[in-house]
């Protein structure tokens, strides 16, 4: 290995490596605000992707219809609750943001042509599209079961996986897809070409750091998070609606992982399933920062995408086992250094 195929899988590393921070920290603000381990988050990616993919070649993406079938559920579940409870408080709110708005963006969809707006554009519209679907599924899934232990929450967030790998098969096939590149640039530094598309990954998942950072620091709604993190109890006890900041992060999570699906395809084909692999690598570096450091998690991120990548050149057919394995001493060291908590503690 000579200097330059060092810099080449270095800069590989760190591109691979910024969109895995992004995914564990969506993967460590859902688990601190709702106690949930997100596997599907990576579902979210290949959405973002398969998507934004769908409007670059002019078709309908089949995300509308995911979109529209979520809604109805929650609407539906709704107003049987608020029959059942002879109120009609919020009602408004949800038949606007579980009807009226996919309903809205299905009708956009139909009188734009896609094709005809500029890469942000584009780029936006996939996000209105795959955003709203993080709530959502929240209310269907997680939402009734919120006092479950951890582990009922795991197993669910297992079938959530399976629910979402096949409804994406379903609405866009097997066959995967490329976006447009945000840049064709190429930067010539010594001996190494830098791809301008990488640099875009980078940037923008500084930049999205940053932005959370600032949320978490400067707005109420982030500062509400922060307290149902640290003690979900006293939150509500504050008058914090528990409720509201599990769909909050929800929502952070599901605009993460479809911002990382648009940035990732022009490097790499994505498929209907590509996001479980790419969301486990996340959950490798969350680990790595304990389910609770945001430091630490974008730190063992970044540490994932660098072993990823140099061990594609000493051992390509065992780079995903060397990954992988990685978690074994951390759980061991974690298990060995962290006294034993109750879960509500």
């Amino acid at each position: 290995m000579n200097l330059q195929i060092t810099l080449l899988l270095t800069q590989d590393g760190i591109t691979n490596g910024a969109i895995y921070a992004l995914l564990a920290l969506a993967l460590v603000l859902v688990f601190a605000v709702t106690r949930v381990i997100f596997i599907p988050q990576g579902e979210y990616v290949a959405l973002g992707a398969l998507t934004l993919a769908s409007l670059q070649a002019g078709r309908l993406p089949g995300t509308v219809w995911l979109l529209l079938g979520a809604g109805a559920l929650v609407t539906l579940i709704e107003l049987a609750l608020a029959l059942r409870r002879r109120s009609r408080r919020g009602l408004a709110g949800v038949l606007g943001w579980n009807l009226v708005y996919p309903a809205a963006a299905a009708l956009a969809l139909w009188a734009v042509d896609p094709r005809s707006l500029p890469l942000a554009g584009q780029v936006a519209l996939a996000l209105v599209l795959v955003v709203p679907l993080g709530p959502m599924v929240y209310r269907l899934a997680f939402q009734p079961l919120a006092q479950a232990s951890v582990l009922v929450l795991l197993i669910v967030a297992v079938a959530v996986h399976f629910a979402l790998v096949g409804l994406a098969l379903l609405i866009f096939g097997a066959e995967g897809a490329r976006t447009q590149a945000f840049t064709d640039a190429r930067f010539d530094l010594g001996v190494v070409s830098i791809n301008g598309q990488a640099l875009w990954v980078v940037a923008a998942s500084l930049v999205l750091i940053v932005l959370l950072y600032l949320f978490f620091e400067r707005t109420i709604y982030g500062k509400a998070l922060r307290a149902t993190a640290m003690h979900r109890i006293g939150a509500r006890l504050m008058g914090i609606p528990t409720v509201l900041a599990g769909k909050l992060a929800f929502l952070l999570a599901a605009l993460i992982g479809a911002l990382s699906g648009a940035l990732i395809a022009p490097l790499t084909t994505i498929y209907y399933d590509t996001g479980f692999l790419i969301g486990l690598k996340g959950f490798v570096g969350a680990i790595v920062g304990g389910l609770a450091s945001y430091p630490l998690a974008a730190a063992g991120a970044l540490l994932v995408g660098l072993l990823e990548s140099f061990s594609s050149f000493w051992a390509s057919a065992f780079k995903e086992v060397i990954v992988f394995t990685l978690i074994i001493p951390v759980l061991v060291w974690r298990s060995l250094a962290t006294r034993r908590v109750d879960e509500d503690e």
